[in-house]
C-alpha cells in the first residue's frame, strides 16, 4: 500500500515539472521484464550462495521448516515487496532521479548510498555499537550504490528493485534471517562450529561484493554498448 502511495506521489510531483513516471523507468515492457527477471535471479542466487556457504563452514544444514505454511509465505513476501518498494522509492525513485539533475550523477550516486547505509543503522537497531554500525554501513552502503547505479544506468527502478527484492527474499523467507522470524529453512541445530575470520569476511563482504561487482560491470558494459550502438546508427544515419 505504501508502495502505491510512494508512486502516486512521485507521479504528481513528475506531472508539476511536465514530465511523466517513464523517467522512472515505467516503460519498454519487454526490456524491462528482462531486467526484472535477471536481476531477482542473479541477487537470489548469491544470496542463497551465501547462506548455504555460511552452513557448510559452520557444520549445519538448512532443514524445512514443520510449522511454515502457504499463508505465511504470502504475508512474508507481501511485506518483503512493500518494504523493497519503500525503500527503493525513497532512495532510487524521485528523489534519485532529481539529484542526478541537480549534483550530476556519481555524487548523486554516493549520496544515495550513503544515506542507504545510514537508514540500516535505525531499521537494524544498531546505532550506538562502533563495529556493528561500521559493518552495516560498508554492507548496505555498498550494495545501495549498485542500486543507484543501476538505476542511473537503466534509467529504470525496475533493476533495482528486482535485485532488491531477490535478495531481501531470499535472505528472509528462504533462509530466516530478518525481521520475520522463523520462516521457510531453519539450521539443523544452534551448536554450530564457529567460523574463521577468513571465513566471516569471505561470507559476509566477499559474497555480497561478489554481485555488486558483477551488477555494476554487467549494467556498466551494457550502457557502453548502447552508446556504441547509437554512434553506429548515427553514422549510418549522416
Amino acid at each position: 500500500m505504501i508502495g502505491l502511495i510512494l508512486i502516486a506521489i512521485s507521479w504528481g510531483l513528475l506531472r508539476v515539472q511536465g514530465r511523466s513516471l517513464s523517467v522512472l523507468g515505467f516503460n519498454r515492457p519487454a526490456q524491462r521484464l528482462i531486467e526484472l527477471i535477471a536481476g531477482f535471479v542473479l541477487a537470489s542466487l548469491f544470496a542463497s550462495a551465501q547462506f548455504l556457504l555460511i552452513s557448510k563452514f559452520s557444520e549445519f544444514e538448512w532443514l524445512p521448516n514443520p510449522d511454515f505454511r502457504a499463508a505465511m509465505a504470502f504475508d512474508s513476501l507481501r511485506w518483503i515487496i512493500n518494504s523493497v518498494l519503500y525503500e527503493e522509492l525513497i532512495f532510487r525513485g524521485y528523489l534519485l532521479y532529481k539529484a542526478m539533475e541537480l549534483i550530476g550523477t556519481r555524487k548523486a550516486c554516493f549520496l544515495s548510498a550513503i544515506a542507504f547505509g545510514a537508514y540500516h543503522w535505525f531499521s537494524n537497531e544498531v546505532f550506538g555499537s562502533l563495529v556493528p554500525m561500521v559493518y552495516v554501513f560498508l554492507l548496505t552502503s555498498s550494495f545501495g550504490f549498485m542500486l543507484a547505479c543501476s538505476f542511473s544506468m537503466t534509467k529504470s527502478l525496475v533493476l533495482p528493485v528486482a535485485l532488491h527484492l531477490g535478495w531481501n527474499t531470499v535472505t528472509i523467507l528462504v533462509f530466516s534471517n530478518g525481521p520475520l522470524g522463523s520462516q521457510m529453512f531453519l539450521p539443523s541445530t544452534t551448536d554450530t562450529v564457529l567460523m574463521s575470520t577468513s571465513q566471516q569476511i569471505f561470507t559476509s563482504f566477499a559474497v555480497p561484493l561478489g554481485l555488486v561487482i558483477l551488477v555494476l560491470w554487467v549494467v556498466t558494459h551494457r550502457v557502453h554498448r548502447d552508446w556504441q550502438l547509437t554512434q553506429c546508427h548515427s553514422g549510418t544515419d549522416a
